[in-house]
């Protein structure tokens, strides 16, 4: 593969310190901004960082030379929590709720999770993948190039199989991001199974073992919500997905105080999602944990709720992701800037921890901290660059300044 060198970039953030802080209490000083820097990439890695004019000789016959004309350099932003592997609309729900609906009524008549996975069973895995790759390429125009996509809108062991083969189709057909399925099983219980107890023990005894048989994921979420799949199941339930080698994720104590937070804490999780109702003790308990909040206020403001306790979170030393929630029904934009105005208008984060919430945080969440969230010699060549000051980030809501990415030292521009 040729060597890449980037040259004239007028600032880089690189988040050296951020990531070295594990993400948390992240003022300005640690996005670890750099002037008039050159970066060489090759085999998809980062190898090189320094001044324009320190920058060394390369002996490589393939070697290519960009001028970014003093850009804003980020590393690649991270997506760590979506639902984007669906088709059709569930747009007549979203009036509903403005009428008056819970979202649990819509769900009992019907509606929800199960209008989903009505649409899904009756398309096709090219036709499912053929969506997801669209996805995929209204988040990458906005800088990310990591993408986490969940199943679960299938319910049932050949539909959460197509589901999870047709994301990594889409993987395959797009070089604009690196794709990380989770398995989502356990999203609501098909009318099928008489208990939701009954429901998670078939998708751990016949399920579970096939999608680790046949690589499709490594990551296992659950929706831990009363009257949907409450602790102590679920408890069971990731107890058998991590003995069989999986990471673990949890929609936590979104509807309720329900315990999401405390199981997370408690079998170790990547991160804990959505976090509304959270108590203070369990603000405390996953500060000081190794868990990723991660808040997704786009989410909270289609279902009308309240916002998550972001800034307790933030002070109390927990690492803190941002998502938009990408699905059909409860959060149906990409778009990352309101994500973001959100949490600086309405969670009162402060820009650099909202830069931090989408590269470093996110890596940890999906636990990639090792290679993607910071600009760092041996991290994946995984770059945002944008016209703008880093400062002008993240408050316009529609519009991004990103003119192109790095995505595993491939450039796309827009």
């Amino acid at each position: 593969m040729s060597v890449v060198v980037l040259k004239n970039i007028g600032t880089l953030v690189t988040m050296q310190a951020a990531m070295k802080k594990h993400g948390r209490f992240v003022l300005e000083k640690d996005l670890s901004i750099k002037k008039n820097q050159a970066v060489v990439l090759k085999d998809r890695k980062i190898v090189w960082i320094g001044s324009n004019h320190k920058l060394p000789k390369i002996s490589d016959s393939k070697i290519k030379e960009l001028n970014l004309n003093k850009m804003t350099v980020l590393p690649g932003l991270i997506e760590c929590h979506t639902h984007a592997a669906f088709v059709g609309s569930r747009s007549l729900e979203f009036e509903l709720r403005n009428q008056g609906r819970s979202y649990q009524e819509i769900t009992k008549a019907g509606g929800g999770i199960h209008s989903s996975v009505r649409g899904i069973k009756k398309t096709s895995l090219k036709s499912i993948a053929d969506q997801t790759s669209k996805h995929i390429k209204n988040f990458s125009r906005q800088g990310l190039t990591t993408i986490e996509i969940k199943s679960g809108y299938g319910l049932d062991i050949k539909t959460e199989v197509k589901i999870l083969e047709a994301i990594r189709l889409a993987s395959k057909t797009t070089s604009l991001a690196t794709i990380i399925p989770t398995f989502l099983g356990a999203h609501a219980k098909p009318k099928s199974f008489e208990t939701h107890q009954d429901y998670l023990e078939y998708l751990a005894q016949s399920v579970l073992p096939v999608i680790r048989k046949k690589n499709l994921s490594h990551r296992v979420d659950i929706f831990v919500e009363k009257g949907f799949f409450e602790k102590d199941a679920a408890k069971k339930y990731l107890l058998e997905a991590k003995s069989l080698g999986f990471d673990l994720t949890i929609h936590a104590d979104q509807l309720s105080l329900s315990g999401g937070a405390e199981l997370a804490v408690d079998l170790m999780a990547k991160s804990a999602d959505h976090l509304i109702c959270i108590d203070q003790k369990n603000i405390n308990s996953i500060a000081k944990s190794e868990v990723t909040a991660v808040l997704l206020p786009t989410a909270d403001l289609y279902m009308n709720c309240k916002y998550p306790p972001a800034r307790k979170l933030l002070d109390s030393g927990a690492r803190v992701a941002l998502s938009t929630d990408f699905n059909p029904g409860t959060s149906p934009s990409q778009d990352i800037n309101l994500v973001s105005v959100l949490a600086r208008a309405t969670m009162k984060m402060t820009l650099p921890e909202v830069i931090n919430a989408w590269t470093v945080s996110a890596a940890y969440a999906l636990g990639l901290e090792c290679k993607k969230g910071a600009i760092s010699v041996g991290y994946d060549a995984d770059l945002s660059c944008y016209e703008s000051d880093y400062t002008d980030l993240f408050y316009q809501v529609g519009l991004s300044s990103c003119s192109s990415i790095f995505s595993m030292g491939k450039w796309i521009k827009f």
